[in-house]
């Protein structure tokens, strides 16, 4: 199977409000960041801060400095330890002590370089420091390049609730370089499928086909097919923000897992990585499916075979009631009742308020009885 993707110049645009809003580059190295850079912000004598954690910053942090120190009045960086636990307000505000100090203005720039954790945190200082900066993600795990850098939403945590504040801020740039992959540990990098699978089971069906029929070269990370792989779910991706957003509607559908997942997440710690929830998540949600009679257990097991592809874990170390209750504190409670997104076949997801807890309860006690 082929996958019909137009690579035209290596470039998605997203659109807001229904005009060009940033570009979304795929690369396999770091040669075009200043050219896309220079296309979307006036760099004269701007300054630019790269926000970038402990690890990902041993890696690259250099070679983008030396890029664009050329180019603009001042490159600074601002580095924090990696990792879940970093991603908070106290985090924002060292933040916000370090460009105070700098002198940045409103023209001047944030760069996340990093995963989820590190565009999430400074998206959200951007949208927030001086009432809203310019910010450019360049994501460099499977993960944030597939998902957390497209659609605008940034945040951090707060007590331990996942993305509890947050906002909308869209960024001026998205720069993937697909090569930066090859930094991760395997773990790491599988973790993202737990996003990659869930576009497939949502809203595109021939794209979980695909990437089922392409594992082994997915899990061997061959740069043209992981390329066309993060290409597709990117189109995924901006095909929902560009019609909802403000998730008042179908982006909400981005959600499948992710009830549940977030939940075992939060009370593991955050010992496990988030797309091993979301993959998790996934199964549970599948199985809830099932059981209110809109998919047959064929359905579930190509889900479940899917993950499991690409070394889902057993996560079965949890309080059944206790992740029942975490999920009343999701942000995406809506009047009281939980959104949670079901599905009627692969590829068609839906939004239900009406899942119980019992019917939660039940399915993550099969789960943990069949596996632990």
């Amino acid at each position: 199977m082929t996958l019909d993707v137009t690579m035209d110049n290596s470039l998605l645009t997203v659109n807001y409000d229904s005009k060009p809003c940033y570009d979304i580059a795929f690369e396999n190295n770091f040669d075009n960041l200043l050219n896309m850079m220079s296309k979307a912000i006036d760099l004269d004598g701007i300054k630019v801060c790269i926000v970038s954690d402990s690890n990902v910053s041993n890696y690259y942090l250099d070679e983008v400095k030396s890029i664009l120190s050329p180019a603009v009045s001042l490159v600074t960086d601002f580095v924090f330890n990696a990792g879940e636990a970093s991603k908070n307000l106290d985090i924002v505000r060292s933040l916000y002590t370090h460009l105070i100090e700098n002198n940045f203005e409103r023209r001047d720039i944030l760069v996340a370089l990093g995963g989820g954790v590190v565009g999430d945190l400074t998206g959200y200082a951007a949208a927030t420091y001086l009432r809203g900066v310019n910010f450019v993600q360049i994501p460099t795990s499977l993960l944030s390049q597939v998902d957390s850098s497209i659609g605008g939403k940034t945040g951090v945590d707060f007590d331990s609730y996942k993305n509890m504040v947050g906002a909308f801020h869209m960024p001026k740039l998205v720069y993937i370089n697909i090569s930066t992959l090859k930094s991760l540990k395997k773990r790491e990098y599988l973790s993202g499928m737990g996003e990659i699978v869930k576009y497939g089971i949502i809203r595109d069906s021939v794209f979980f086909d695909w990437v089922v029929e392409h594992a082994d070269k997915i899990k061997s990370l061959d740069i043209d097919t992981v390329k066309a792989m993060v290409y597709r779910s990117c189109d995924n991706k901006r095909e929902v923000v560009e019609e909802d957003p403000k998730e008042h509607g179908i982006r909400a559908y981005l959600n499948y897992g992710h009830t549940l997942g977030h939940a075992i997440e939060k009370l593991s710690n955050f010992s496990y990585l988030h797309g091993e929830c979301v993959a998790i998540g996934g199964i549970l949600a599948a199985e809830i499916s099932k059981d209110l009679g809109l998919i047959d257990e064929d359905c579930v097991n190509k889900i479940k075979e899917a993950y499991y592809l690409f070394d889902c874990p057993d996560i079965t170390e949890y309080d059944v009631s206790k992740v029942v209750k975490t999920t009343k504190s999701d942000k995406k409670m809506s009047a009281g009742k939980i959104k949670f997104i079901l599905i009627k076949s692969i590829g068609d997801a839906f939004i239900s308020r009406d899942v119980s807890d019992e019917e939660m309860t039940k399915v993550l006690e099969e789960y943990k009885n069949a596996k632990g």
